[in-house]
């Protein structure tokens, strides 16, 4: 098992990296293997974000590139190793002990529902929430690096998303700027960092690389081609800025396993578990937060254990919270509510997924959320310019 290093080693120690540079004080220490004095004298720190670029898929696929030729090491990512808890942790320096963002599907108590938190939409579907008048700044509760920084603050993110609730809520304080391709992206963060002597601070989030990978598995062909775009695309980048006194530091949110069919547990064929249930499985596929009725609570139990031990590991989920799972110091009073009665942690390569009335039933070719190497350490790669 592979947990975060929220002491000095992980991505939330990362913003506090550049949360310090910036003159910020933070509670959580900076990174062990960047001081935030390297960062004070650029005009411009830049921070890409490749969803799913995990450290170990590099080491392996990497090798003769920019990003290999420039790396710092490795990091870890939080708890769980997700998209939509890496990104809010980028977004606001927290750790999810804080922010309490804990999966794609959070029951959210003030709603009594559960949501797919990053399209901010119900489980079931329909519109997202903040069309009808709800916004997702209250269920985050913690200001954004851009609040912080006192600096002009970019957020770059791609069209279909950069009007999101979500990615308004995570970037409030920053100009948003939206592209439409890879090198469209590039392009943009180059104007920006020549524009003027100012001192500023731009963030970008690619998230092809996760599709890519998610769709056709890590050692695809296409998720092998598109870390050659990537690679060029970041090589020509800072080839256009060299002399701008700019920082380029590259990282990610997660890495994912490859899942293979005989690697999927549909809740469907364990009815007896499904029974125990009072609400559908949060969380993500690589750890799944159970909300369990109190009258069977025995039952639910023993099934785990009996039937599911080759598995997965069950956790009572106020456990997770006090052996740091999720952060140091004191947690957000929302969190206990947002990550169940229990939470299994998924062994090896295995996911667990349910379905709702009229969701598709379709597993992902990769996944992650777990605490297997591959999807908790991440690559720091970082460029003078």
């Amino acid at each position: 098992m592979h947990l975060p290093n929220y002491r000095d080693g992980s991505i939330v120690n990362l913003m506090s990296t550049i949360l310090n540079a910036g003159g910020v004080r933070t509670r959580y220490k900076p990174l062990r293997i960047l001081d935030p004095a390297a960062l004070r004298e650029a005009t411009n720190i830049v921070l890409v974000v490749i969803d799913g670029l995990g450290y170990e898929f590099l080491k392996r696929h990497g090798c003769g590139t920019v990003l290999h030729k420039h790396w710092l090491g490795r990091i870890t990512s939080v708890f769980p190793s997700a998209t939509a808890t890496g990104i809010t942790t980028f977004a606001t320096g927290a750790a999810p002990q804080q922010h309490a963002i804990t999966g794609w599907f959070m029951f959210l108590k003030e709603l009594g529902t559960v949501v797919r938190i990053l399209p901010f939409n119900p489980r079931y579907g329909g519109a997202p929430l903040d069309t009808t008048g709800i916004a997702p700044d209250s269920f985050i509760g913690h200001d954004t690096v851009f609040q912080q920084i006192s600096a002009e603050n970019y957020c770059l993110a791609p069209s279909y998303l950069s009007g999101s609730a979500y990615t308004r809520a995570t970037s409030r304080g920053a100009s948003m700027v939206s592209y439409d391709s890879l090198t469209d992206c590039f392009t943009k963060i180059a104007g920006i960092a020549g524009s003027n002597q100012e001192r500023k601070f731009i963030y970008a989030y690619w998230a092809e690389f996760d599709s890519l990978a998610h769709d056709f598995g890590t050692e695809s062909a296409p998720v092998q081609a598109h870390l050659k775009e990537i690679d060029r695309a970041v090589e020509a980048f800072a080839d256009s800025i060299q002399g701008s006194c700019t920082t380029v530091l590259i990282t990610s949110d997660h890495g994912l396993v490859n899942t293979k069919e005989s690697d999927r547990i549909n809740l469907r064929e364990h009815p007896e578990l499904g029974a125990t249930l009072t609400l559908p499985l949060c969380g993500e596929p690589r750890v799944a937060y159970c909300y369990v009725h109190p009258s069977r609570t025995a039952r639910f139990r023993q099934y785990v254990r009996t039937r599911l031990a080759d598995y997965c590991d069950l956790y009572d989920s106020r456990d997770l919270i006090k052996e740091n799972f999720f952060g140091l110091y004191e947690p957000s009073v929302k969190l206990p509510d947002r990550i169940g009665d229990y939470a299994l942690i998924m062994k090896e390569n295995f996911v667990i997924r349910d379905f709702m009335e009229g969701e598709n039933e379709h597993f992902l070719s990769a996944n992650h959320g777990g605490v297997s190497s591959k999807e908790m350490y991440v690559p720091l790669i970082r460029m003078v310019c």
